[in-house]
């Protein structure tokens, strides 16, 4: 698959443990020490396909950086944390991260995560057709969504998230099913993910459309227009 990957963490040991797992991958590994040198690289160099970024750095933590990173960039970002407290998760899910991995982990879960982020994106590059439901338009190519003419913006998995709603709409959807369709992997106990994803995702959308996705009680969600 390859790629290039921007590589954020202070730990020299940590950073070469996780750049050898993906280069045996085919990747190409970039490094930054601290949040404000992973924002300037960003800033400079649009060839990064993928951001790893650690929380706690030196100079601007990681919650800063991809903060300063998502004013102009949806490129996938994948937070690394020692943390694994619920409130830390759906923090870094609301400043617009993709995925969230809590050290330790296993670095082969990790590539198969970069894996399937990237799986994910370059299928969505290949598509060129505009889905609509409702006050809803989906541009698939641009990846951009716009709800009564004026363009929403979403993150990298908030798009998805609406795309695989409406591609199944009038389906009931449980968050299991969501999980393993729109992050590509089994994502045990997690489901919060879901609902923190389509909590924001409703507030973008506004009322109008935001209500078009229906929670199902003890279930998960279904998309109506």
């Amino acid at each position: 698959m390859g790629g290039k990957i921007l590589l954020v963490d202070d730990e020299e040991r940590m950073r070469k443990l996780i750049r050898d797992f993906l280069a045996k991958e085919g990747f190409q590994v970039d490094e930054c020490s601290n949040g404000l040198e992973a924002v300037d690289k960003c800033r400079m160099d649009p060839s990064v396909s993928l951001v790893i970024m650690d929380v706690m750095m030196p100079v601007m933590d990681g919650w800063s950086a991809v903060a300063e990173i998502r004013k102009d960039s949806k490129v996938p970002i994948i937070m690394l944390t020692a943390k694994s407290e619920e409130k830390d998760e759906l923090r870094g899910f609301s400043l617009g991260v993709d995925d969230y991995i809590s050290k330790p982990f296993s670095p082969k879960i990790l590539v198969a995560r970069v894996q399937a982020l990237l799986r994910r994106e370059s299928s969505e590059g290949t598509e060129s057709d505009v889905v609509a439901a409702g006050c809803i338009r989906l541009d698939k190519s641009a990846h951009q969504v716009y709800v009564d003419g004026n363009a929403v913006d979403l993150s990298f998995k908030e798009f998805e998230l609406l795309n695989y709603f409406i591609e199944n709409k009038g389906i009931a959807l449980s968050r299991e099913k969501i999980l393993n369709n729109v992050w590509d992997y089994d994502y045990f106990g997690e489901a919060r993910t879901i609902d923190t994803h389509v909590k924001k995702l409703r507030a973008k959308l506004g009322p109008k459309a935001g209500e078009m996705i229906k929670t199902i009680w003890g279930m998960g969600y279904k998309f109506e227009e």
